[in-house]
């Protein structure tokens, strides 16, 4: 696979790395914060989820306290951190919030891309 299923993105890139590729793969965001306890308990099991899929979803991550970023968060009306926004042809197809375990996520994902 020439892209990578794991990526960094912010402001400047969201449209193009996220809305836009999201018509060819749907793509996880996964909104977080370095302060955020939630935030580092969620990313290894994004991280395995993803990983199972080989390549089926990809996962973007969003710093929202890095430039601009807080701006998306406005943008996507989160109200704290983590949520996880699933994208599929530049559009939001479920939201969650707050840590999971991995077979839950996998799970969520499965009910909202009808796998």
């Amino acid at each position: 696979m020439s892209e990578a299923q794991t990526f960094n993105c912010d402001l400047e890139d969201f449209e193009d790395k996220v809305l836009a590729a999201s018509a060819a793969t749907p793509i996880l965001v996964d909104f977080w914060a370095d302060w955020c306890a939630p935030c580092h308990a969620i990313a290894p099991h994004l991280k395995t989820v993803i990983e199972g899929l080989d390549g089926a979803v990809r996962l973007c991550k969003v710093e929202v306290d890095e430039g601009d970023n807080m701006k998306l968060a406005g943008r996507y009306r989160l109200r704290g951190f983590p949520t996880v926004i699933l994208f599929q042809h530049g559009e939001e197809r479920g939201r969650f919030s707050g840590a999971r375990a991995s077979h839950w996520i996998r799970e969520w994902i499965d009910e909202h891309l009808n796998v």
